[in-house]
């Protein structure tokens, strides 16, 4: 399913790194960023992560949470955090169920792997309607940070 600008953004409910379980719904009145990307510790994706993490104070401005979500183990996902400093919770799709619901799957990826996350982003609004979708192809390009700060109307100082 492609998830489309004014939709309502569909929920869910996952683990964290730290094994606590996290419900999209449960923060309306603030806006999310989703960052779906393929797997930790791979190149592209710590690179896009931590820029994230370094610019962190432009989405806490607008009152923004950010999740990062992948296929991997929370376990995985604990470590990847840890030795990156990423300060913002790291999200365990491994049943793939919202990679899915938000249309960001790769049948088949690198090494005949099958069910990976697409990198993607959606901005979801304070109501829990998408602001912005954006689902690559491409792994190994990053998202535009500069649509998805317009669309969070982040004021960059």
């Amino acid at each position: 399913m492609k998830i489309e600008v004014g939709q309502n953004a569909p929920d869910f409910s996952l683990y964290d790194s730290d094994k606590n379980k996290i419900t999209l719904s449960e923060y309306k009145g603030k806006q999310v960023l989703l960052l779906f990307y393929p797997q930790a510790f791979t190149g592209v994706c710590t690179k896009e992560l931590c820029t994230v993490r370094d610019n962190i104070a432009q989405y806490e401005h607008v009152n923004a949470q950010v999740f990062g979500i992948s296929v991997d183990s929370v376990f995985t996902l604990a470590k990847f955090k840890s030795e990156q400093t990423l300060n913002f919770p790291l999200l365990s799709d491994f049943n793939k169920q919202v990679s899915e619901a938000y249309g960001t799957l790769y049948e088949n990826w690198i090494f005949d792997m099958k069910g990976v996350s697409k990198r993607s982003a959606f901005v979801i609004d304070e109501e829990g309607v998408v602001q912005y979708a954006e689902v690559l192809e491409n792994a190994g390009d990053l998202p535009n940070f500069e649509a998805i700060e317009a669309a969070l109307a982040v004021k960059l100082t």
